[in-house]
């Protein structure tokens, strides 16, 4: 039987209302110095959905945990497969409005940094440089056995030959790349091992029930004590993950300001929390500061 982890959060507390004011947000970013912290609801417009909001796949989907994933060969033909189809949305999926602002703003020297809990590589594909993956990200793989690291497009590759006639339909993707399919979709499906040392292969992203590694948490807590303010965009704060750097600098009496359309775990410790989406609210305050946004690109290859 799949444990579930622990994701859910719910309010124990009155806390204070969303508001659709984006003056105080201006206001920091005019300022400078403002470190950006970004969670799943700013991919959402791009295609990808979140884990908890309107619709969030956590109501039908459990994500893959670090000790079921080492532990189990048949939870590893279950994660690559279902992975492994959801790569080809994830590789189609393009910077929304929100991922290209932030960028501007950076390109401006309004942001003292970037620290995102996805792993979709999308701001660094909007033009944001520096950005630090909290959690890491898609585009690579990392064997267990060996250490090596290698890019997630040439797996791809590898699987689509070993997998010939693997074309199922999903009935959904997830945040962490995850396709919604049944265990008889995927039964027959060809695990592939390290080209190195014949090792276990996985993904370089911090699975749930994994710890991101103490460096990475270090530089992250380094970006909050150096930064004027922290605005968080589209993360419910629900996990420790990133509600720790949110305390953080509440404690070091930071301001904290959050665009997020429901409650988050970290809105008593914030100046605001901005109740609209993303994209229409970055881009206005954007067009407020005399900011362009630049308009998509090409999909990636």
């Amino acid at each position: 039987m799949r444990m579930r982890p622990t994701l859910s959060w719910t309010p124990t507390e009155d806390l204070p209302p969303g508001t659709t004011d984006l003056e105080p947000v201006a206001d920091a970013l005019s300022a400078g110095g403002v470190l950006v912290l970004s969670g799943a609801g700013i991919s959402t417009e791009s295609g990808i959905p979140d884990y908890r909001g309107e619709g969030g796949s956590l109501s039908r989907h459990t994500p893959m945990t670090y000790q079921e994933f080492t532990a189990s060969a048949q939870a590893r033909r279950r994660y690559w497969a279902r992975s492994h189809l959801g790569w080809r949305t994830f590789g189609r999926a393009r910077p929304n409005a929100g991922h290209r602002a932030v960028a501007a703003f950076g390109r401006h020297g309004l942001l003292s940094g970037v620290i995102t809990q996805n792993v979709d590589s999308l701001h660094q594909a909007a033009g944001s440089e520096g950005v630090v993956e909290l959690h890491g990200s898609l585009d690579r793989v990392v064997c267990l056995v060996c250490g090596a690291f290698s890019a997630r497009r040439e797996l791809a590759q590898r699987l689509e030959a070993a997998n010939p006639d693997f074309d199922p339909v999903a009935a959904g993707i997830n945040p962490d790349g995850d396709a919604d399919l049944t265990d008889e979709q995927v039964e027959d499906f060809r695990v592939l091992p390290c080209v190195i040392c014949g090792g276990i292969l996985k993904p370089d992203v911090v699975f749930f029930g994994e710890a991101v590694p103490p460096e990475r948490v270090e530089q992250c807590r380094e970006m909050v004590r150096e930064a004027a303010s922290l605005l968080v965009l589209g993360s419910s704060l629900t996990v420790m993950s990133g509600l720790r750097f949110v305390r953080q600098a509440a404690q070091a009496g930071t301001p904290v300001l959050i665009i997020n359309r429901d409650q988050t775990r970290g809105d008593r410790h914030a100046l605001t929390r901005v109740a609209l989406p993303l994209g229409r609210a970055l881009t206005a305050v954007a067009d407020r500061l005399g900011i362009p946004v630049d308009a998509p690109d090409s999909p990636r290859t």
